[in-house]
């Protein structure tokens, strides 16, 4: 029985591993820390090349060389395995007290339930059908998709997983390259790691402890152009080479309707609104209830009165008047206004303020300098010389 080539690169390239780790604690003199650390990470590679779980790969290298680097430094085996346990239980009672790390279960039961519901489902079919006309709809609506579904998993393995089963054959069933819908797939599905909520953003900011808001804040508009590159590079290929990514046909494009729409679509016309205003007016109603045309019409308006209420909400929010209260508490804040005790300016007291001079020279008041014209125009005091 021969071995696939694959198999044979995969052994051979263990073997070189092994030989080199091998090598490495044989040739030195003394174990340091840094030949435990290359060791154990070659170890890491090996063992999940072997198929072990990556998680418990991890955690059991990581016990066993924390005990072999406490045995090496002096410590006994009861000491090395007391301070190991010991070292286990802290790291983990870290990592469970952390509340940025919480996220992350909560953002994997999102995409869960997300998908459970069978929405992105219904999102690809929805994004694929409006943009037949699109050049590549397949393509772009798969990237789409899995821009949305990046910001409700924040992870890459579900979204490439999901979309594989759900968008790679019908891909291939409308004659689209290999190449191309596996790129459009993986392109995508790496959006989830770059697109907030981001797991690994959570998990780096709170190892480095980096805001996690401010790698949000700096990943958002990154990761939305690159999704917006791609949709243009494939566009672009699909204009160039429409062999590559062909055009939906007529047959694949067309949505069946309900059997009442399909009665105003035949009698009046095909596009939805004239044709429910004029369904309304009661001309031209096939046997349809106003009801019904009354329902498809708030359908039909409702990204429009969405769009108007958010619009409109804004707009109040940036031009409405800023409240007295709020006015008030920013000046107190600056030091005007307020009693006098919180620092603020306040009227002066009437004791000891400002008063009118006394005009009579009894009692102390201003007079004339001597030898004024006024001075020698009063008559002389008795006595005088």
């Amino acid at each position: 029985m021969t071995l696939r080539k694959e198999l044979w690169f995969g052994f051979t390239l263990m073997a070189v591993i092994v030989a080199g780790a091998v090598a490495l604690v044989l040739g030195a003199d003394e174990m340091t820390n840094g030949h435990y650390g290359l060791l154990m990470l070659a170890l890491v590679v090996v063992a999940i090349m072997l198929g072990f779980p990556t998680a418990f790969t991890l955690m059991g290298m990581g016990i066993i060389f924390t005990f072999f680097a406490y045995h090496s430094g002096g410590q006994s085996v009861a000491g090395a395995v007391k301070q190991t346990l010991d070292l286990m239980v802290q790291r983990a009672f870290s990592v469970m007290s952390n509340d940025v790390l919480i996220s992350i279960p909560l953002f994997v039961f999102m995409g869960y339930l997300v998908e459970r519901a069978n929405l992105i489902e219904k999102l690809f079919k929805s994004l694929h059908l409006s943009m037949a006309r699109v050049p590549g709809s397949l393509a772009v609506a798969t990237l789409f998709t899995c821009a949305v579904f990046a910001t409700a998993t924040g992870i890459v393995g579900a979204v490439v997983t999901l979309m594989g089963l759900l968008a790679f054959p019908q891909m291939l069933k409308a004659g689209y390259d290999v190449r191309v819908s596996a790129g459009a797939i993986t392109a995508g599905g790496c959006l989830g790691i770059l697109i907030p909520p981001s797991v690994l953003l959570i998990v780096y900011g709170a190892t480095a402890g980096v805001s996690v808001v401010q790698l949000y804040a700096g990943a958002f508009f990154p990761g939305l152009m690159l999704a917006g590159l791609y949709v243009v590079y494939v566009i672009l290929v699909a204009k160039l080479k429409p062999s590559l990514m062909p055009p939906l046909t007529a047959e694949e494009r067309h949505v069946p309707l309900p059997a009442l729409t399909q009665k105003v679509a035949d009698a009046v016309s095909n596009t939805a609104l004239p044709a429910l205003l004029r369904a309304l007016k009661g001309a031209r109603n096939v046997d349809v209830p106003a009801g019904y045309l009354l329902r498809q019409l708030g359908v039909a308006l409702l990204p429009a009165l969405l769009f108007a209420l958010v619009t409109a909400w804004s707009w109040h929010l940036n031009t409405a008047p800023a409240k007295a209260e709020a006015a008030i508490e920013g000046l107190e804040e600056m030091g005007f206004g307020g009693s006098p005790s919180a620092g603020g300016l306040a009227e002066p007291r009437d004791e000891g303020g400002l008063a009118e001079p006394p005009s009579d020279e009894a009692d102390g008041g201003l007079a004339e300098p001597p030898g004024s014209e006024a001075a020698a125009s009063e008559p002389a005091a008795p006595g005088d010389g």
